[in-house]
């Protein structure tokens, strides 16, 4: 059974779908909320949590009626309780608050706690065979295959948040496992694609959280300047979509118009666009199978004009070689690949493409319209 459904049936989805938000005070918590804000007829809240930003949490919580709300401080609970006196909402603090939100009964549950704290909430939701939308790195670069395999044994259903790889999500459908080449991760360079080295060594704070495009919190603004970021992409898709690392590309992309792309073995590619705004990913998981109608801008290309790419460079983006490096199950691209690596790496591709067999992301659909993606044992 799958945890990434590559394509679906279009199940019919419930009239009104019950949601819950971990991490609701955050950045793609507030993208999410903002979509929820402009579809109350559809969604209804059970569940919200947040860091420490009690007032934002209380506010959002009686916004939208939520059943119960978690801060993640447990020196915050009384005045949680103070700020939802009277409104019927139950609340409770600490890790186990927090886990207990997302083992609540939402058929929806959106992951963006930030960090490794996200694994256990997230866990907690899979365990249940939710549908996760995953915008949490740390699940997947922490314990990818632990992830994976709790979540495909549980029949959970994992949708990537992340722009890139709900890109990566949408485009996969249009082909098989066997059919794929590779898929294409691009990247906008962040504030320092075209610095010198010893210029990047002398930057400060304020100009690494100047990312020229994306509006984002600022851990993931700071991995974007390093190319952090991307790696940690690199690994995601590594056990998203049981990927060898061979089958992974990544591509500098400065508008960050196209997220993501694949290319299948008739040399088709299938891309993925639009405006760098994480809304449309996220309404992408929140709608589907189906489709909502999204609050992003409508992408005008006459009006960007072009679009550019370029190689990326690991010798000024370090971070991003140390993804590909050998790591677990992830290796390293052609010009770093030792004799011992290309046998972890052929190994490890044998394996998955024994996997993808097993899984039926195959030429052989079980039936039309439907060739799931797999989750890696």
């Amino acid at each position: 059974m799958s945890a990434v459904p590559l394509r679906n049936s279009k199940a019919a989805a419930s009239a009104v779908r019950a949601v819950t938000v971990l991490g609701a005070t955050g950045s793609i918590g507030d993208s999410t909320m903002d979509l929820l804000r402009a579809s109350r007829d559809r969604y209804q809240v059970e569940a919200l949590t947040a860091h420490t930003n009690v007032q934002a949490l209380a506010k959002l919580a009686k916004e939208f009626g939520a059943r119960f709300a978690a801060i993640a401080d447990p020196d915050r609970l009384a005045e949680l309780k103070d700020a939802l006196a009277g409104t019927g909402i139950e609340c409770g603090a600490g890790e186990s608050a927090v886990i207990e939100a997302a083992a609540r009964p939402a058929d929806w549950v959106m992951a963006a706690v930030s960090g490794a704290a996200g694994l256990k909430p997230a866990l907690a939701a899979v365990d249940r065979g939710a549908t996760v939308a995953l915008a949490n790195k740390e699940c997947l670069v922490c314990a990818g295959d632990f992830f994976m395999q709790r979540a495909a044994k549980a029949g959970a259903c994992i949708l990537p948040a992340d722009s890139e790889h709900n890109a990566l999500f949408q485009a996969l459908g249009s082909g098989n496992r066997e059919e794929l080449v590779r898929v294409i991760i691009t990247a906008s360079g962040g504030p320092f694609r075209t610095w010198a080295i010893a210029d990047i060594e002398q930057a400060t704070l304020a100009q690494a959280l100047k990312h020229p495009n994306w509006s984002m919190g600022q851990k993931i603004t700071i991995d974007s300047a390093s190319m952090m970021n991307k790696g940690l992409e690199v690994i995601e898709a590594s056990y998203l979509f049981a990927l060898a690392p061979d089958e992974i590309d990544v591509l500098v992309h400065p508008q960050s118009i196209i997220h993501g792309m694949v290319e299948f073995s008739d040399r088709s590619v299938v891309a993925q666009l639009g405006a760098p705004d994480m809304r449309t990913p996220i309404a992408h998981c929140l709608g589907w199978p189906d489709r909502i109608v999204g609050p992003a801008a409508k992408l005008d290309l006459a009006k960007i004009g072009q679009l550019t790419f370029e190689a990326p460079d690991f010798d000024r983006f370090p971070a991003l070689r140390l993804a590909y490096e050998p790591c677990g199950q992830v290796a390293a691209p052609p010009q770093y690949i030792t004799p011992q690596t290309r046998s972890r790496w052929r190994h490890s591709s044998r394996a998955r493409s024994n996997l993808a067999r097993s899984r039926g992301w195959s030429r052989r659909r079980s039936r039309p319209g439907y060739a799931p993606a797999i989750s890696r044992h």
